[in-house]
């Protein structure tokens, strides 16, 4: 409708070749800036390290559109047939940030077109490192980009929903996303003379079944959350105390509060076992992204706008993983947008983070053209007292 398919395809294709990581994206970067360049749109580096942020009439910041796509790939030897499958030893695009960039792409050269008849600013944010440790999403907001964007929103790609459809979940849509780390330092001693050591490893174990206790006695069972401890270490060998330990976890929830309190629970218990068996308990903690808030009057608004170039529209539900694009709506009110890619016929079953990850490229010019049509019918403005109203967090 308003997007070239083959040409985000072949820009899918080259991007696929090359996967970079977190923000050591030269070649991405360089796709980016080339294809930008040959539209004739202007962009800036000055939001955060790695990112470009193009922008289609620079002088109509009245009212601002924002929409972003992340460039990063992931740590994965890729396993598939494609003829354009990763050159890079042990990195892939396993999780459709390829086709992302290149819809952002798509949805630059078409509006580009039309640039003379669209009302409003639109800045095309490209984002590095949404799987990184350190978030591209968080980095840009810290620089101030949101200072300049009035809403935003963001594509994904999603193999759970047939091609060409587009999904939205209203709302609380994905969890905040915390990591923590606890480690135990204790005293070495003989096998043989324990109790002239201090075991790190048994203060580790004891605090973990002691979180597990917690986490089944002191939370609401209806609460939506997780909290896994992934990997627990320590120890050097058979006939030596360990006098250092740790363990490694993720707490995933839709409620920051009870965040919070698992936070403040993990640390007193470990504190608390620590001085109980004569060891020191540190603990670690960053929190990589919030709770994705799609707000329900621009959910409806995206919808609307989805019905008129999509194969279909669904309502999808709650997911527990994280996306750091819940940095933006921090600042200002979005939405999360998913792009159906599920095509068994095709084998395009997968779901991300996998080696064999395939997509349907059919539906990369929905994706693209959904972005423009929610320009097009939102460039005169939003109405912001119903995007307040409609927001139900409290």
């Amino acid at each position: 409708m308003y997007a070239d398919k083959d040409y985000i395809i072949s820009l899918r294709h080259e991007i696929h070749e090359y996967p970079e990581i977190g923000f050591e994206l030269p070649k991405t970067i360089a796709v980016v800036k080339r294809e930008l360049d040959k539209l004739g749109i202007e962009y800036t580096e000055k939001y955060g390290e790695s990112s470009v942020v193009g922008i289609i009439n620079p002088d109509k910041d009245h009212f601002t559109i924002g929409i972003r796509a992340d460039m990063d790939a992931l740590l994965i030897e890729e396993k598939t047939d494609l003829p354009f499958k990763s050159k890079i030893k042990g990195q892939m695009h396993a999780c459709g940030h390829d086709a992302h960039t290149a819809m952002l792409l798509g949805t630059a050269k078409a509006l580009k077109a039309m640039e003379e008849k669209i009302t409003c600013r639109v800045m095309l944010v490209f984002q590095p490192s949404e799987e990184g440790i350190r978030s591209g999403g968080e980095e840009l907001v810290n620089g101030g980009l949101m200072e300049d964007i009035d809403v935003i929103v963001g594509l994904h790609i999603e193999n759970w929903l047939e091609s060409g459809k587009i999904g939205v979940c209203s709302g609380a849509s994905m969890a905040s996303s915390r990591n923590f780390r606890v480690d135990f330092y204790g005293r070495t001693a003989h096998a043989s003379l324990p109790q002239t050591g201090a075991d790190a490893l048994a203060a580790a174990i004891r605090t973990y079944n002691n979180i597990q206790y917690m986490l089944t006695r002191e939370i609401n069972p209806f609460s939506k959350y997780v909290c896994s401890i992934g990997k627990l270490e320590g120890g050097t060998t058979q006939n030596v105390v360990a006098d250092h330990s740790y363990m490694l976890g993720t707490i995933r929830t839709f409620d920051m509060e009870l965040d919070s309190f698992l936070l403040r629970r993990i640390g007193e218990i470990a504190k608390n076992t620590a001085s109980e068996t004569g060891v020191e308990a540190v603990l670690e903690t960053s929190l990589q992204a919030y709770v994705v808030y799609n707000n329900p009057y621009i959910s409806e608004l995206v919808l609307e706008s989805a019905k008129k170039v999509a194969s279909g529209i669904q309502k999808m539900p709650e997911k527990l993983s994280s996306e750091d694009f819940s940095h933006y709506l921090t600042k200002k009110p979005g939405v999360f947008i998913r792009l159906g890619t599920r095509n068994a016929e095709k084998g395009c079953v997968t779901l991300p983070h996998n080696n064999d990850f395939l997509i349907d490229e059919e539906a990369f010019a929905v994706g693209s053209d959904t972005c423009v049509q929610f320009v097009l019918d939102n460039m005169s403005g939003i109405d912001m007292e119903k995007v307040k109203e409609s927001d139900e967090r409290k």
